[in-house]
């Protein structure tokens, strides 16, 4: 892979319309991503923390992303995702950094930890990604 890969998949995450919401950002080589994004009071759940859904969606994007860097076609999807949440948050800085820890033909596997403004991991979680049918050069964003 090269370069311009990582940077059609980067511009394709900044240009999601769910993105235009939690506005992160994402760094990404092969086989690795780093995505952070702030923490706004409207992503909290009434209990005044950092809604579930928030971390599932940093953890996943993580790894999907560094699988998605060895595949430059078409876009992966995720077939499975196990998600632990260990500790709460509600302010600051969010850090996911996702990595490839096996991958064959039919499936990448791929880990990603959470951490928050004090390098704290708060969630990590696993996930297995294949091959969809849907081109990457049909993304919005696609350079």
């Amino acid at each position: 892979m090269n370069q311009s890969h990582f940077d059609c998949l980067v511009n394709i995450y900044k240009n999601a319309p769910i993105n235009q919401i939690y506005n992160p950002s994402m760094k990404l080589s092969l086989g690795e991503c780093h995505i952070e994004m702030d923490v706004l009071e409207k992503f909290h759940h009434s209990g005044h923390i950092l809604h579930g859904s928030v971390f599932f969606k940093m953890l996943d994007d993580a790894a999907f992303f560094a699988s998605n860097s060895y595949i430059d076609d078409v876009f992966l999807v995720t077939t499975s995702f196990t998600t632990y949440l260990t500790r709460p948050v509600s302010k600051g800085k969010i850090i996911s950094k996702g990595k490839v820890v096996n991958k064959n033909k039919s499936q990448i596997i791929a880990e990603s930890i959470l951490y928050d403004h004090e390098n704290r991991e708060v969630a990590r979680g696993t996930g297995i990604f294949v091959r969809s049918k849907f081109s990457l050069k049909k993304a919005l964003g696609y350079l």
